[in-house]
């Protein structure tokens, strides 16, 4: 039971490792764009190479409907020569059969004709609609990719600074700024120190100075004697 489990985790790690490996969903878009692209073309070519049998169709219906009315007038003519003893009986119903046998061989090609229209018409009008159903969707493709490289785009900012708002954590910017508290009174504190420090050797000396300063003390020995000599 254990193997099965462990050959299905594999097969999920494989499955997942393959969708990581697709293509950016941008380029697939693309290129199926391009794929598009490529099926317009071959479907416009197709359009116009049966457009082209259309009108063929047409006008060989066209020319054999022409060819099928002058075989139907020369029979005619041809029995009002007979009419008119210009012709024999024999002659004018034997051409005049022969006259009505091309007119039928035409007109059979003018009813084939017609199938060939009525067929051709069917196939442009669904290619038509397949190539206009293909503009369709390409330009909505195109408009639709436009979207996604925006929101791409949106995406990748929004990502990027969640990212770092998300590096910033705020237990540790907390400790941070207490460090900084800490360190910064540390600072203050012995600056103290070194100004007690300062102090402290200052009076020393001034005390020293104090008692090694006998100019005062001299200045009022000689005042002393130079009274006492003037008798005052």
């Amino acid at each position: 039971m254990n193997i099965f489990k462990r050959l299905f985790n594999v097969g999920k790690a494989e499955a997942h490792a393959a969708i990581d490996k697709m293509e950016d969903p941008i380029k697939m878009t693309e290129q199926g764009i391009r794929d598009m692209k490529n099926d317009l073309t071959q479907a416009l070519e197709g359009l116009a190479q049966v457009k082209a049998m259309l009108i063929r169709s047409k006008n060989d219906k066209e020319t054999f409907e022409t060819k099928a009315k002058d075989y139907q007038n020369k029979a005619m003519l041809i029995l009002q020569k007979v009419q008119k003893g210009e012709l024999s009986s024999e002659d004018g119903d034997r051409l005049a059969k022969e006259a009505l046998i091309k007119k039928e061989e035409n007109q059979a090609h003018v009813n084939r004709a017609q199938v060939e229209i009525e067929k051709f018409t069917d196939s442009v009008n669904q290619l038509e609609r397949n190539v206009n159903t293909l503009k369709s969707n390409i330009s909505k493709w195109e408009n639709e990719l436009k979207t996604l490289k925006a929101r791409v785009k949106v995406s990748n900012a929004t990502k990027n600074l969640n990212k770092q708002m998300a590096a910033i954590d705020s237990s540790s910017t907390v400790n941070m700024l207490e460090k900084m508290k800490e360190k910064v009174a540390q600072e203050e504190a012995l600056a103290d120190a070194y100004g007690d420090i300062a102090n402290e050797s200052k009076s020393v000396d001034e005390e020293i100075d104090k008692v090694l300063d006998n100019t005062n003390t001299s200045a009022d020995n000689d005042l002393d004697a130079l009274k006492k000599q003037m008798g005052l």
